[in-house]
């Protein structure tokens, strides 16, 4: 019987410890954005860069019950880009699209990407995310996304894009 009960407390221990470690797990979203200029060149690679994205990690660690020194990892887990104007347009004049992330004292790396966009994509597109570690980007008070894109046609107009991010945050259980 005392080996039973000790069974169930190990359990139970380990069943509140997922629990909490559940607590420490959420989610960080930004949005920034960035215009694709009319009569960019066809086929030819070409950068868009964000504006600073300021993090304020500090206020959504605490807001989360964690601090920066607790940060276990972050990822990125999803990237969308929504055509905000022209109303009417869709993302069928994109061929690829590769996404990089820096931040003042770190070297930049690729964080997403899109080999192919297809023509049938519309105004939103999901972009491929890359399993990287990257909270010592979002620790800093501001990151920049770049986007190296080549277009398959030539557009007449400026396509003003929100750039959607989330990021999941996993940090230790009361600093253990």
């Amino acid at each position: 019987m005392r080996k039973f009960l000790l069974l169930i407390t190990v359990i139970s221990v380990f069943a509140s410890c997922d629990k909490l470690d559940e607590l420490t797990k959420f989610n960080i979203d930004y949005t920034t954005q960035v215009t694709i200029p009319s009569s960019t060149g066809i086929d030819l690679p070409f950068d868009m860069f964000t504006p600073d994205v300021e993090t304020n990690s500090e206020s959504e660690f605490e807001v989360n019950d964690t601090r920066k020194d607790l940060i276990e990892e972050i990822k990125l887990t999803e990237l969308e880009l929504k055509i905000t104007t022209p109303d009417d347009s869709d993302f069928s004049f994109l061929e690829s699209l590769k996404v990089y992330i820096s931040a003042e004292g770190l070297e930049e790396i690729m964080i997403a990407s899109k080999d192919e966009v297809e023509e049938t994509v519309g105004d939103v597109l999901d972009v491929d995310v890359i399993d990287v570690d990257l909270k010592d980007y979002i620790k800093k008070d501001k990151f920049n996304l770049r986007l190296e894109t080549v277009t398959d046609e030539l557009i007449s107009t400026d396509h003003e894009i929100d750039v959607n991010t989330t990021f999941f945050v996993d940090a230790k259980i009361l600093g253990l």
